[in-house]
């Protein structure tokens, strides 16, 4: 079977309204991959910036896949969350990228949005704290439905992986 490893840190998140942020992530494939070590979901911890309005997580992902097709490539999915000085959280986007598929090391900016409301709900966001959120997480990356979703652009979130690919010319993908 081809092997696929994926190395690397979330870095962190810049553009957000307001700092005090953390990010859960996890890894969507198709059918055919299997992960032999690594885990595929994870959270980061809460960063509040000293200077600047970059949160850094340097949050470490390793993952060792094995597949006999390209079909389902890896998805990175992500939450951004930020947490208030009451310990309650609070939705600041979501985002998806694919993992590069060349070998080599990649930086990655993964651009985030949430869902709008109604002006009712928008309102109460502002005063209550809260807001929308997706009922099914699997809408991040599949793409189904999400163009009827009314959002807003949030911040953005910087990645380094570095990809190895292992016995992919067995199957006709040159690297």
């Amino acid at each position: 079977m081809a092997e696929l490893h994926i190395i690397g840190q979330i870095v962190g998140g810049t553009g957000f309204p307001q700092n005090s942020l953390f990010c859960k992530w996890g890894v969507h494939t198709g059918g055919a991959w299997r992960l032999l070590s690594g885990l595929k979901e994870g959270q980061t911890q809460v960063d509040i910036p000293q200077v600047g309005d970059m949160a850094y997580w340097s949050h470490p992902i390793d993952l060792h896949y094995a597949t006999k097709g390209l079909q389902g490539w890896p998805k990175l999915h992500l939450q951004v969350w930020h947490q208030d000085s009451f310990g309650r959280c609070q939705l600041y986007g979501y985002g998806y990228c694919h993992v590069p598929s060349s070998p080599g090391h990649h930086r990655i900016s993964c651009v985030t949005w949430r869902p709008l409301g109604s002006w009712q709900e928008q309102l109460a966001q502002m005063f209550v704290g809260g807001g929308p959120q997706l009922r099914s997480p699997d809408l991040i990356y599949s793409g189904a439905d999400r163009y009827r979703l009314h959002t807003e652009a949030m911040g953005t979130v910087e990645l380094e992986l570095g990809v190895i690919m292992r016995h992919f010319d067995k199957y006709g993908v040159e690297s």
